[in-house]
């Protein structure tokens, strides 16, 4: 059965915030990633298969792999947080169940206990090939929540 947040919808307002954060990172956009679901204290981010995301065997790449399981976890908890606060990753922990093939990969990052300053995630991403999809990597993650947005790194 499907659980109940995969089925809502988050408001407006924290679906804009979210793609006007994630629009920021330049990361994602290099990987060709993009958001796919955002519900409340769940977020779904697909990367497409390409050449520039593989590693030397034709898989895609761990560090492409544990990118968007990081970022799906942590727009996942960015979602339950209030306006004007910021989110990052204190630690995560994942691991590579098999190779990651597949048109794209398919990560979701589901918040599992939110508090006041962190937050944990569980992470897991899915190679999906046409209707077959299969794990291929799972994980945990904590985030804090940060009162003040960050000031901008490349600012002197």
């Amino acid at each position: 059965m499907e659980d109940q947040t995969e089925q809502q919808q988050a408001t407006p307002e924290v679906r804009a915030r979210i793609q006007a954060s994630f629009d920021q990172q330049g990361l994602m956009r290099h990987l060709g990633a993009r958001i796919a679901h955002i519900a409340p204290g769940v977020v779904h981010i697909v990367l497409p298969r390409r050449p520039e995301v593989t590693q030397q065997h034709g898989y895609i790449h761990a560090g492409a792999t544990s990118a968007i399981a990081d970022t799906a976890g942590g727009y996942a908890a960015f979602t339950l947080f209030p306006e004007n606060t910021a989110v990052l990753t204190v630690e995560y922990k994942i691991n590579l169940l098999a190779p990651a093939v597949g048109d794209h990969l398919h990560a979701i990052g589901t918040v599992q206990k939110a508090g006041r300053t962190l937050t944990v995630c569980q992470l897991e991403v899915f190679g999906v090939q046409g209707e077959h999809r299969s794990l291929v990597a799972t994980g945990q993650q904590t985030l804090i929540c940060l009162k003040e947005r960050p000031e901008n790194p490349q600012d002197p």
